[in-house]
């Protein structure tokens, strides 16, 4: 893994341009003006915790020795700090005026004497101070990158706004990060997200899932603390790797760094120095494995997690990931709980079972028994949380397996939902079930959107969820009622003994699909009479379906061996998710348009499961796709109307087809890649990575 200063639009922002070119923010001065209004910013945002005089005392005490820059940068970022609506840059400033005129500091001076005479300690030159409160007030908003995408809300969207169309390609790198040594041997894939907070990079590295801290101006390492697991529980591990990142908790007093390990433990780190917090857990640690339903009596359960946990208040919540449950080894497995633990001493606070037991809402949507033997459920994806409400948001995957369910018969509660709990309780508000009895592999993979979305009645505040088969769900958040209807229709059933497909699943009339929904002979290859040829002769013993058919036999009794399945189970849309821009009320999502080969095979070996994945290649047309490109999109939907804005291939064409022998002359035009894009939206421009499968290229877009 690299991490570098230029590529920080991932999460963090560049800042450099003056100050001068943002009129409005900031003062000359620390004027009796400047602090009224801090006064009535201090009485909206910070009188609930704190009164004037504690608040202005513990500036005193806390900022004694700081510049101001630093003690401004600080503020902004922690408090307050369950808080989304935040004071600008400005605001703090002027709350930071009421409370040196409520400490009896001297008014109407200039911002270097103001930091020369209250923070007498930091001996700055006048010109030092003055330089560095200009800066706080336009760098402020920009450097801090919280949460898993940027914000409780998961929308993936900066308020930076330096970078521009005018300036976006003149970047170049200032330094660079490698993992290759945080492991026994260079990680090929790394999916880590960095943190930055208080001008310091948070981010892991490695097999064992490393947690490091980096200077952000200069590249260096702060700190490195490695989870010390019993090598056996790593090696069982199902999910291994650097993971997605960690997660960031502060009271104001005091920040911590929490991380799921490989072997499932959740670890809380001192965020200065990198050391377990002794008053959490066992010495900084917590064994998730303990508490769990459907423990094995021998061995080590399936369970794991790459995903940061979510921080909503001093809650710590967790959801657990397993194998892909292509093959399972039997049709009961751990169960997928997801639970919340105190931030500050690691206790069990709540305990939220996705798969539910009698008594439990929808457990009457388990066949009799099925539910008590059924595992997995878990929530592997990242979580979102509403600041405002408390509440958070689930995207949990299917049960015991991915593509059989012939021993959980039934829609099958919560599995493959989107579902809203309080995040201090752990209730059930809310849940939608997005598909009905899952055998496909299309569990909720993304983390869900917030979003306040413009409607004819007004104000909608909503959770948008980006699915596999290539849809945008949208709920209102609060009530999880639909904004636009969604429709039972009735899909395909099953040939395959034992398995009860579910007869109808739920299609949202809006948004449009931002994907190819299933595959015809149209949608075969046409560069060429040849290849189109080829193509057909490759599929011809393959069945061709529309969304929602079920897998099939690999020698199934009309002779043909499984579906041609779109989308792919890796997506459509998949982890990365998609970004919102709150300004414009446009969301953007990556996706990847790939075709894979769904076959069931009975009596496996090592798999008590009557019928499970087949296997086998994907077939191609003399080495391409067999589906018409683009084989990678990016699409922006409207939210106010649910349409699309436009839709654009992910990436230029690969050399593997630009030079493929069969299309020499052809001008094919823009292909896109079989990957799914990462991205950004800033206030200027959107910015988009191709994703794993693609190159190593970063672009900046216009988002109109």
């Amino acid at each position: 893994m690299r991490l570098a200063v230029l590529l920080a639009v991932f999460g963090l922002v560049l800042a450099g341009i003056a100050s001068a070119q943002q009129p409005g923010v900031g003062s000359a001065t620390f004027s009796r003006g400047q602090a009224a209004r801090g006064q009535q910013l201090f009485a909206m945002h910070c009188a609930a915790c704190h009164s004037d005089r504690q608040a202005a005392a513990l500036m005193a005490e806390r900022g004694a020795g700081q510049r101001l820059f630093d003690y401004h940068q600080r503020l902004s970022q922690l408090m307050p700090p369950q808080s989304m609506a935040r004071p600008n840059a400005q605001g703090y400033l002027d709350i930071l005026a009421h409370l040196a005129r409520t400490n009896s500091a001297p008014l109407g001076q200039s911002d270097a004497v103001f930091a020369e005479s209250f923070w007498r300690e930091a001996r700055l030159p006048a010109a030092t101070a003055a330089a560095t409160a200009a800066a706080a007030v336009t760098q402020v908003p920009a450097l801090s990158w919280s949460h898993y995408r940027g914000d409780p809300g998961g929308t993936g969207y900066s308020t930076a706004s330096q970078i521009d169309r005018t300036n976006a390609g003149k970047l170049r790198v200032a330094w660079r990060w490698s993992g290759a040594n945080y492991g026994p041997q260079p990680e090929m894939r790394n999916i880590t997200t960095p943190l930055m907070v208080d001008g310091v990079v948070y981010a892991t590295a490695g097999l064992s899932r490393n947690v490091i801290a980096i200077d952000a101006t200069s590249g260096e390492t702060l700190w490195m603390w490695r989870p010390q697991e019993d090598p056996a529980r790593l090696e069982n591990a199902p999910r291994k790797g650097a993971g997605r990142g960690v997660s960031y908790w502060s009271d104001g007093r005091q920040a911590r760094i929490f991380t799921v390990t490989p072997g499932f433990h959740l670890a809380a780190l001192d965020a200065k120095t990198g050391q377990p917090i002794k008053g959490f857990g066992k010495n900084g640690i917590l064994d998730l494995m303990v508490g769990m339903r459907g423990l094995p009596t021998t061995g080590l359960p399936d369970v794991g997690s790459q995903s940061p946990p979510l921080v909503i208040g001093n809650v710590v919540v967790v959801g657990p990931a397993h194998l892909v449950s292509f093959r399972p080894r039997a049709g009961g497995n751990v169960k997928g709980d997801v639970r919340g633990f105190d931030a500050r001493t690691g206790k069990l606070l709540w305990t939220f079972r996705t798969i539910p037991q009698a008594g439990d809402p929808g457990y009457e949507t388990w066949a009799k028994g099925t539910a008590e033997r059924t595992g997995n459920g878990g929530v592997w994806a990242p979580m979102s949380a509403d600041l405002e409400t408390g509440a958070i948001f689930l995207p949990v995957e299917a049960g015991t397996s991915d593509l059989y369910g012939g021993a959980r018969h039934g829609a099958n509660a919560h599995t493959s939902s989107l579902v809203s709990l309080d995040g201090r309780t752990g209730k059930l508000r809310w849940s939608r079930q997005l598909v009905h009895h899952d055998i496909w592999d299309w569990d909720v993979p993304a983390i869900p959107i917030l979003a306040d979305l413009d409607q004819p009645g007004g104000k909608r505040k909503a959770v948008l969820q980006i699915t596999k088969q290539g849809f945008v769900f949208a709920f209102d958040r609060n009530t999880g009622e639909p904004v636009w209807p969604i429709e039972e229709r009735p899909v395909p059933a099953s040939d395959v003994p034992g398995e009860l497909a579910y007869p109808t699943q739920p299609f949202p009339t809006l948004p449009k699909p931002f994907d190819r929904q299933g595959l015809k002979p149209d949608d075969l290859i046409d560069f060429t009479p040849a290849l189109r040829a080829a193509a057909v002769e490759a599929t011809k013993s393959f069945r061709f379906t529309e969304l929602y058919t079920p897998p099939s036999l690999v020698n199934a009794p009309d002779g043909t061996r499984g579906i041609l399945r779109v989308p792919h189970p890796l997506g459509g849309g998949n982890w990365e998710g998609g970004a919102f821009d709150p300004e414009t009320g446009v969301l953007y999502v990556g996706s990847m348009t790939a075709v894979q080969t769904n076959a069931l095979t009975a009596n496996a070996p090592g798999s008590e499961i009557a019928y499970v994945y087949a296997g086998g290649a994907t077939p191609t047309a003399r080495g391409l796709p067999i589906m018409k490109p683009p084989w990678g999109r990016i699409t922006a939907i409207d939210m106010k109307s649910g349409q699309h804005a436009w839709m654009m291939a992910n990436a230029d064409t690969p050399d593997n087809v630009a030079e493929h022998p069969d299309l020499a002359g052809l001008n094919l035009g823009r292909t896109g890649v079989a990957s799914r894009a990462g991205l950004l939206a800033t206030k200027t421009l959107l910015f988009a990575g191709e994703g794993e499968g693609g190159s190593p290229v970063l672009r900046a877009h216009d988002k109109a």
